[in-house]
C-alpha cells in the first residue's frame, strides 16, 4: 500500500490532559495516535501499560515497577489464558481506562467527529522489549523463561488485535506499531544469547496477529539496529531515527529495496525528540530528510518509490520532553509533511 509521505507519531506525549493530547494528534498527523501519558500515572509507563490481565504480572506501586511472580503454581492461570487465546476473542486482553486514558479519549473524539478517518495508528510495547526489560522475583529477565515469554508474546498480540478491532469502525486504514527500543542493543554483549532467528519469529507472530485484523504492522526502534531483522519478520513499516541514523538504513539497501517493492514502507523519524528540536526549522528538517532519501536512492532505489512508500514521524516518543519542545515536534511534523507533499504533489 502506498503511504505517500503520510505523517504519524510514536505514542508517548508529556501532557497531563488526554483530551488535549488527542487534539494535538488530530491536528498535526495524517494518522492520529492515541497518546500514552507516562507523566500521569505509573500504569501509563511503557511496559506496565500493557501488563493488565497478563498471568502473574505484578505492579508494585510502592517501588514503582512491575515484575512477574513465577515462584507459585501458575498452571491454572496459564490454562485459562490459553483457553481464551485459542477462542480468538482479544477482549480478554483489553486495556482499561485505568491503564490508558489516551485510548478512550481518542475513541471519544473519533466518535464525535463522525464518519471514518482515512488513517489511524495504535501501538503496543514489543514483546522482545517487554520480556527483556521486565524480570521475575529473582531479577531474571522474562525472555529467558520460555513459558512466560510465550504468554507475553500472545498477550501483546491480543492487545494489538483488541485495539485494531476497537478502532476499526472509525478508520479506513489502521497502523499498529510494535515498539521495540531494545533492538538497538541487539548483538551487544548484554544480549549475546538472544538469537536473531528467535527475534524474527517473535516479531513475526505479532505482525501476523495485526494482519489478521486487516491492519498494517510497523516496528519502531529509536536507535541503530540490524534493520533486516524487521524486514525478514514481514513488517509493513520500518520506523527508524532518520535524524541521527539515516546512514544505517543505507547499509541494508538490498533488503530495503525488496521491502519497498513488495509494498512496504519506511517511516522516517526525522523530527528529533531531544533538545535538538529547539534548533530545527521546516527547512533544516527538509534538507535532512532529502539527504537521507537521496543517499538511499544512490544505492539504486528509485526516488519515486522511496517517496510513495514513505511515512514521516518524530524520531521517538515525546513523553520525556518539556511540553514546549513536544509541541514544537508536532508543529514541525505537520509543516514538514505539508511541505514535502506539496513539493512532490502527493
Amino acid at each position: 500500500m502506498q503511504t505517500n509521505l503520510l505523517s504519524t507519531a510514536i505514542g508517548s506525549m508529556p501532557f497531563d490532559d488526554a483530551d488535549y493530547a488527542v487534539s494535538v494528534a488530530l491536528k498535526s498527523m495524517d494518522a492520529p495516535i492515541w497518546p500514552q501519558l507516562p507523566s500521569t500515572s505509573l500504569k501509563e509507563q511503557m511496559e506496565i501499560q500493557y501488563s493488565e490481565n497478563i498471568p502473574c504480572a505484578v505492579v508494585d506501586e510502592v517501588k514503582k515497577r512491575m515484575f512477574f511472580q513465577t515462584d507459585q503454581d501458575y498452571s491454572e492461570q496459564f490454562g485459562e489464558f490459553y483457553e481464551k487465546f485459542e477462542a480468538g476473542d482479544p477482549s480478554f486482553m483489553a486495556i482499561s481506562e485505568e491503564y490508558s486514558k489516551g485510548i478512550y479519549a481518542l475513541l471519544k473524539a473519533v466518535k464525535a467527529k463522525g464518519g471514518k478517518l482515512p488513517w489511524l495508528k495504535v501501538q503496543v510495547t514489543g514483546p522482545c522489549s517487554l520480556a527483556l526489560t521486565v524480570v521475575d522475583e529473582n531479577k531474571r529477565a522474562m525472555y529467558y523463561n520460555e513459558e512466560f515469554r510465550d504468554v507475553i508474546l500472545k498477550a501483546i498480540s491480543m492487545k494489538a488485535r483488541w485495539q485494531i478491532q476497537l478502532f476499526k469502525p472509525y478508520a479506513e486504514n489502521i497502523i499498529c506499531f510494535i515498539d521495540e527500543p531494545i533492538l538497538s542493543a541487539f548483538g551487544s554483549s548484554t544480549y549475546v544469547s538472544v538469537k536473531r532467528e528467535d527475534v524474527v519469529e517473535i516479531i513475526n507472530e505479532v505482525v501476523e496477529a495485526v494482519h489478521a485484523d486487516g491492519a498494517l504492522a510497523g516496528v519502531h526502534c529509536c536507535g541503530n539496529t540490524e534493520w533486516s531483522i524487521l524486514i525478514d519478520a514481514g513488517v509493513d513499516i520500518v520506523n527508524f531515527d532518520a535524524f541521527e541514523y539515516a546512514h544505517t538504513i543505507v547499509m541494508y539497501a538490498d533488503g530495503v529495496k525488496k521491502h519497498l517493492e513488495r509494498g512496504g514502507s519506511l517511516a522516517w523519524g526525522v523530527v528529533p525528540t531531544s533538545a535538538l528540536i529547539r534548533e530545527q526549522t521546516v527547512e533544516s528538517l527538509e534538507q535532512k530528510l532529502e539527504a537521507g532519501m537521496d543517499a538511499l536512492a544512490a544505492t539504486g532505489i528509485d526516488k519515486n518509490l522511496i517517496l510513495q512508500q514513505a511515512i514521516i514521524t518524530p524520531s521517538c516518543g515525546t513523553g520525556s520532553l518539556p511540553i514546549a519542545d513536544a509541541e514544537k515536534v508536532f508543529d514541525l511534523l505537520s509543516k514538514l509533511t505539508q511541505k514535502m507533499k506539496g513539493k512532490y504533489k502527493v
